[in-house]
């Protein structure tokens, strides 16, 4: 039954791809799908974007385990989506063309900005995409039986087809039938976990604070991490680091205008509010009725409580459907990574620096595909050693970076008159290896008791996510950088881009 699921979503995929294929002829049909989504399939596409493996199995599998600490990644994805709203989107729809270094270019026209906004995407992209790759091996092997390594060649296959072939129009639909998929089952499942409390929040709540180990501290902060600290920095990369992740960036320039570009991102955060106030019937049903002791034996992490509670509810019918919705939401996103990678080194690397821009339409396109296949083999031969490693580490990882390094260029590029590109480079690069080396050395990587982390030892950082140093030292390392390291750049071209930021128009009076 999972198998006939699981065909019949690759199937619809590939449907898809075919159809986008024959619409996918230039350069902006590839990396933007033309601009021609409305705000509303945008909106499901970047809610199907950034519904996660790590939000729909991980979510509800660290409120299963964690209770009240666990629903600190839902409040946080959720709020990010304000930053995203009232800071990023607009501006970045009317300075850029295909990816964050288009807008950041649209003020500094260096090759070196270029260079290094590229090669933060591309790592950013490359974490993230290791992390869904990871997932869908574990799933695959729990659910078909299938070893790791077929299960995670299986998804790299499948997700550089639909880019090469279907570029931004098939990964773009791909997300949204994955999005449709995903609230139809989420809500399904809240709605049998609900009855069972009689439809009832004081009866639900009451039970949960019998109904796991934790007793009365399952509802209350502290029970993952008593470190407020940890708590904080965590919070800070998930609230900022969407707003600085490229897959997501890059949904903006898949519509006409800034207009647009607001409404898809109003209609994301409603769909992706309702889904994350569901995590909390997943997660609460799976500690009920699943139970913690089979949650950690399926899967230490709790990655496996959403599939085993629709087992629990509706048997192996609704467990097929749900591993099978799971299955097609690492295909959606990993896809939009691929994407996300493929945009930023054929456009920024090889059009504008290694062809200085004089690159053909027929040569661009060749080199987004093979750049595809390219990050597509890279991240599964990394995610075939990674198998053991932690899938959050690996998503929070990510965030951290994109807020440490990305967002700080982003708000002084818009904001700031007297940045300049020395600014620019040297901001990127502090809060990206900061954020590298810090993670490096934390206790992600090194714990004292063999077997629990990547490698035994003492961690030299306490931080579990170092976003509450990494953050603010991207921040000031950018400010410096401007101040220290580079003369200002002229008033005419910061006015530009001041009213083509606010206004789309493109040339200023």
């Amino acid at each position: 039954m999972a198998f006939t699921f699981f065909l019949l979503i690759v199937a619809a995929t590939l449907i898809i791809t075919y159809y986008a294929s024959k619409k996918t002829n230039t350069t902006s049909e590839f990396y933007t799908a033309g601009g021609g989504l409305t705000g509303w399939q945008n909106g499901l596409a970047i809610a199907g974007d950034y519904m996660s493996a790590a939000s729909f199995l991980g979510i509800a599998g660290s409120i299963a385990l964690t209770g009240f600490d666990g629903f600190f990644f839902s409040i946080g994805y959720l709020v990010a989506y304000l930053v995203v709203l009232y800071v990023v989107a607009e501006p970045l729809r009317n300075l850029g063309k295909y990816t964050m270094a288009d807008m950041i270019a649209a003020r500094f026209d260096n090759a070196k900005v270029r260079g290094v906004a590229a090669l933060s995407t591309i790592t950013i992209s490359t974490f993230y995409m290791i992390a869904q790759l990871v997932g869908a091996g574990a799933l695959i092997k729990l659910l078909l039986g299938l070893d790791y390594t077929t299960s995670v060649l299986i998804v790299g296959v499948l997700m550089t087809v639909y880019v090469i072939f279907g570029g931004m129009t098939a990964t773009s639909w791909v997300q949204i039938v994955k999005a449709v998929l995903l609230m139809f089952g989420t809500f399904l499942i809240s709605v049998m976990v609900f009855a069972k409390f009689n439809f009832s929040f004081i009866e639900m709540f009451e039970h949960m604070k019998t109904a796991t180990p934790l007793g009365e501290k399952y509802l209350n902060p502290g029970a993952k991490s008593a470190n407020g600290l940890d708590n904080i920095s965590l919070n800070i990369a998930l609230v900022l680091g969407t707003a600085g992740l490229p897959h997501i960036l890059i949904r903006f320039f898949t519509v006409k205008d800034a207009q647009t570009a607001r409404k898809s991102v109003v209609y994301a955060t409603w769909l992706i509010g309702l889904f994350y106030i569901m995590t909390i019937f997943l997660g609460f049903g799976a500690a009920a009725f699943v139970g913690n002791d089979a949650i950690v034996q399926a899967n230490k992490a709790g990655n496996m409580a959403a599939p085993l509670l629709a087992k629990a509810l509706g048997g192996d019918l609704l467990m097929a459907f749900v591993a099978a919705v799971a299955f097609a939401t690492i295909l959606a996103v990993v896809a939009g990574l691929v994407l996300a990678a493929a945009s930023a080194f054929a456009h920024d690397f090889y059009s504008h620096i290694i062809r200085k821009g004089k690159a053909t339409e027929k040569e661009q396109m060749l080199a987004a595909r093979y750049a595809s296949i390219g990050v597509a083999v890279i991240s599964v031969t990394l995610a075939l050693f990674a198998q053991k490693m932690n899938v959050a580490f690996l998503v929070s990882l990510a965030f951290c970076v994109a807020a440490s390094s990305n967002l700080p260029v982003i708000i002084y590029t818009i904001f700031w008159r007297r940045f300049n590109t020395a600014g620019a480079i040297t901001g990127m690069l502090v809060g990206l290896f900061t954020a590298l080396v810090m993670v490096a050395v934390s206790p992600n990587v090194f714990d004292p008791t063999p077997g629990k982390a990547i490698l035994t030892g003492t961690p030299l950082v306490s931080l579990t996510n170092p976003a509450l140093v990494s953050v603010p030292v991207g921040f000031l390392s950018a400010y410096l950088g401007a101040i220290f390291f580079g003369r200002p750049e002229s008033d005419a071209k910061f006015d530009e881009v001041i009213v083509k930021a606010n206004t789309g128009i493109r040339e200023s009076a």
